[in-house]
C-alpha cells in the first residue's frame, strides 16, 4: 500500500557539489532516512576503492542489495535521502524505479556547479581529511567525463539548485 507522506529524495552533481551536505539537511526532517553510498563502500570494501572501476564493481553490488532494503523503508512510510550520484541515465533508471516500485513520490536534486568550484571544496574536502574518499584533482576529471545532467524528459521532479562559492562544502 503507498504512503503518500513518504519521499524519495535523490541528489545530482559533480563530486564535491554538495550532494551529501544537502543530503544530511534533508535528512534532518522527521521520518527521514539517509542512505549513503559513501560510507556502505567504505565500510564494505575497505582500500577497495582506487579506480574507476573498482567504483563501478563495488557500486554495482551495494546497488544490487540496497535497492530492496530502500524500497522496504519507503513502503514503511519513511522517506528516505539516498546519498547515491543520480549523475548519469543509468542510475537515475535505478532511482526511478525504486520510486515506481515504492509507490512513493520523489525529487531529484540537482546540484549545478563548475568545476573549478567542485575542485576547490574538494580540495578543502581532502585536506580536512573528513571525508571517505581522497579524490586528486585527476579523479574528478575521469569521473565527470561521465556526468550527464538531468533532463524533464526523464520524468524526475527535478529541484535545482545552482551552486556558488560558499554555498556548500
Amino acid at each position: 500500500m503507498p504512503h503518500p507522506d513518504a519521499l524519495l529524495h535523490l541528489v545530482c552533481g559533480k563530486i564535491a557539489a554538495g550532494k551529501s551536505t544537502l543530503a544530511a539537511s534533508l535528512a534532518a526532517r522527521p521520518g527521514t532516512v539517509l542512505v549513503r553510498e559513501d560510507q556502505w563502500l567504505a565500510g564494505l570494501y575497505p582500500g577497495e576503492q582506487n579506480t574507476l572501476a573498482d567504483y563501478v564493481r563495488n557500486a554495482g553490488r551495494l546497488r544490487g542489495v540496497m535497492g530492496p532494503h530502500v524500497i522496504a523503508l519507503l513502503r514503511a512510510g519513511l522517506s528516505v535521502v539516498l546519498d547515491f550520484p543520480a549523475n548519469t541515465p543509468e542510475s537515475r533508471a535505478w532511482m526511478r524505479a525504486i520510486a515506481r516500485e515504492a509507490d512513493v513520490g520523489h525529487q531529484l536534486h540537482y546540484l549545478a556547479a563548475d568545476d573549478a568550484l567542485c575542485k576547490a571544496r574538494l580540495r578543502r574536502r581532502n585536506a580536512a581529511g573528513t571525508h571517505e574518499f581522497t579524490v586528486s584533482d585527476e579523479q574528478f576529471d575521469l569521473f565527470t567525463r561521465y556526468f550527464v545532467a538531468p533532463t524533464p524528459d526523464e520524468g524526475f521532479a527535478i529541484v535545482l539548485r545552482r551552486q556558488e562559492a560558499d554555498t556548500a562544502a
